[in-house]
């Protein structure tokens, strides 16, 4: 039963962790950063590093950090107290009927370490995430996804895929885009299919399957591509 309750609680501890991340992930924050200053925050260790300048020079990740925080402090007291007031109440005529109860948490902390730590485990349940969360909002794929791949200062670099180019792109070179002058968004990189990415250029043209690293501040990308957060790994 001790076995039992402890994988319980490293179970729950996994999926508030992940969605803490994915809530910190809408703010722009790149994905291992977001779960390192979540787990910091959940557990209470007061763990600092220069990332967490990160949370404090953005309005809504310090609400969310103090959200975090007071969760993470309920969530100790409450479900941890209320396993071992439960462990504690039961008979000892009743223990060896809760035996099998080891068996079902234990192949979830397996399946959880599958996913996370086995490549080919890990893409494919992201595929599967991905296609069950665009049933649920009715998403299809033709909308372009914007993934953080890190943060300097208040702006993101940020990996852009195009699968529908935005009218007031379609045909014309960067340079008459006016993105920079506009938006601020400064374009590095453009890797077309197929291809290795290169530095793009003024007379670059925007393409259906092009990935583009930008620069800028994370709600003006997604407003100015079009773009929705796209959940999974390079």
């Amino acid at each position: 039963m001790a076995l039992s309750l402890f994988s319980l609680i490293i179970l729950l501890y996994w999926v508030i962790t992940e969605l803490f991340t994915i809530l910190f992930r809408f703010t722009g924050l790149p994905d291992e950063r977001a779960r390192f200053q979540v787990i910091s925050l959940l557990t209470g260790c007061g763990y600092t590093t220069k990332e967490s300048e990160m949370l404090l020079s953005n309005r809504k990740r310090r609400r969310l950090a103090r959200i975090t925080m007071l969760f993470g402090y309920v969530f100790n007291i409450t479900i941890v107290s209320a396993f071992i007031n439960v462990f504690l109440s039961l008979k000892l005529s009743q223990v060896e009927h809760y035996y099998f109860g080891i068996v079902i948490p234990l192949i979830a902390v397996a399946i959880i370490f599958l996913f996370i730590r086995v490549p080919r485990v890990r893409a494919w349940g992201d595929e599967v995430l991905q296609r069950f969360a665009n049933r649920i909002i009715g998403q299809t794929e033709s909308f372009n996804t914007v993934l953080p791949l890190d943060y300097i200062g208040t702006d993101s670099i940020a990996l852009v895929t195009l699968n529908v180019i935005p009218d007031e792109y379609q045909g014309v070179s960067l340079a008459k885009t006016q993105l920079k002058a506009e938006t601020g968004i400064l374009v590095m990189l453009v890797e077309k299919p197929g291809e290795k990415a290169v530095a793009a250029g003024a007379d670059t043209v925007f393409e259906v399957g092009d990935k583009l690293t930008v620069f800028g501040d994370y709600t003006v990308i997604c407003k100015a591509f079009h773009a929705r957060e796209r959940f999974a790994d390079i």
